[in-house]
């Protein structure tokens, strides 16, 4: 076998999807067969429509990956970003979730998340101009 070059994916080979198969099929040798990654996204608008707040992640093996939780400056003190989080929360669980993980950093929002009963598990000192970057969990009560 001559070595493998190595070069730019092209946008149709990503939305292939073929590594993330293969991949997939690689763990089910080790943990059976799961579903695709599946999508929790939420917006949260002002009664004039305007976003003021939303929730990305998705659900794989068995756990919620938070992406992004994000409320508007403004609309912030007033419950927004619990009620996304109970909402994600729900929203994992009835796709079949145990778990949540997250990343956030340290001037975002790790004491909002430890309210809520998360954990850190880790962190990475220094990520960002002397800032560290945290990585929290949360067990979903079944």
């Amino acid at each position: 076998m001559t070595a493998p070059t190595i070069a730019e994916a092209t946008q149709e080979e990503v939305r292939s999807g073929e590594i993330g198969r293969r991949l997939r099929h690689f763990n089910y040798g080790f943990v059976g067969e799961y579903p695709d990654s599946q999508p929790v996204w939420l917006n949260a608008k002002d009664e004039e429509g305007r976003l003021v707040g939303g929730m990305r992640g998705s659900v794989f093996l068995y756990w919620l990956h938070i992406d992004v939780l994000w409320v508007d400056e403004a609309a912030r003190g007033n419950g927004l970003g619990s009620k996304l989080l109970r909402r994600a929360e729900a929203k994992a669980k009835s796709l079949g979730a145990h778990s949540v993980k997250l990343d956030t950093f340290e001037w975002q929002a790790r004491d909002f998340y430890a309210r809520h009963g998360y954990q850190e598990f880790g962190r990475i000192d220094d990520h960002t101009k002397g800032y560290y970057l945290a990585f929290m969990m949360k067990k979903l009560a079944i």
